[in-house]
This record gives structure tokens, sequence and C-alpha cells, in this order.
């Protein structure tokens, strides 16, 4: 574990070789794999592989365009309303946030493990990420997880 996690770097550059589809799959059952408050796994995953759509992740990213340039990029999404019913304030604002961000994590140290690159990006205008991917309201993007090989 050590190893990987000294190999794991934030790189804002990448291929434009694709990902392997079973390497894709790997890497979401390793976050799907996160543990989460209550088993609620109160996320939501969204891949987006679409170049007019990881323009948009980009744009709504303050303008970080080495989004688009990754062949994929994950988004992790907080569902508060799933954590709320159990556990009230404390799932909504705590650890609907906390299921989306270890799930994150997961996925970024298995991408690493596959010998892939990434970068976490927490920095973004939510509202138009939420526009962006359709997400209502309650939907919180946490992390948008460009995902590539490194150049």
């Amino acid at each position: 574990m050590n190893e990987l996690f000294n190999q794991r770097k934030s790189v804002r550059s990448f291929k434009a070789d694709p990902i392997e589809k079973k390497e894709l799959k790997e890497i979401l059952e390793a976050a799907n794999s996160a543990p989460s408050a209550g088993n609620l796994k109160a996320r939501k995953i969204i891949i987006v592989a679409e170049k007019e759509k990881k323009e948009e992740l980009a744009k709504a990213a303050y303008d970080q365009e080495f989004i688009a340039e990754a062949p994929v990029a994950i988004v992790f999404v907080a569902l508060p309303k799933v954590s709320s019913h159990k556990y009230g304030e404390k799932g909504e604002k705590l650890y609907s946030i906390q299921d989306a961000t270890i799930a994150a994590s997961f996925a970024w140290l298995q991408t690493v493990d596959l010998g892939l690159a990434a970068c976490w990006v927490g920095g973004f205008d939510e509202k138009n990420l939420q526009q962006s991917l359709g997400l209502a309201e309650n939907e919180k993007p946490v992390v948008i997880l460009p995902i590539g090989h490194s150049t």
C-alpha cells in the first residue's frame, strides 16, 4: 500500500489513448466497494466520456481544460436525502459527502494501481456542474476525477 500511496500524484496532462473497458470496470468496482454510513451508499457515480460533455465539466471547473483532455472523467455526487432518512441533518450535511469522497478515493487508488493517472478536482461551480449533468438541486457534486494515461 505504501508503494501505491507514493505513486499517486495529481496529473493534469493526458494522452488521447482510451481507457480499456476492463480498467474502467475495475475502477468502478473499487469505488462501489468503498464503505458508506449505514451501507446506504448515498452517492451517485457518473461517467463522462463524450468530448462535448467533458468540455462542459472543464468550463464548470473554472476552465480546467485538462478535464476535457482526459479520455474519461468520473463525477462523484453526494445524495444527501438518502443519508438524511436514517441520520437526519448529520447524514445530509456530512455522511453523504463522506460517502462520495471515499468512493472517489478508492477509485483514484485503483486508477493508480492500474498504471493510469488522475487528478482530484474539487474546484467547480456547483450550480453549473449540476445543470451540465442534469442533477437535481439536492444532488451535490463533490469530485471530478479525470482519468487517463499520463503524458
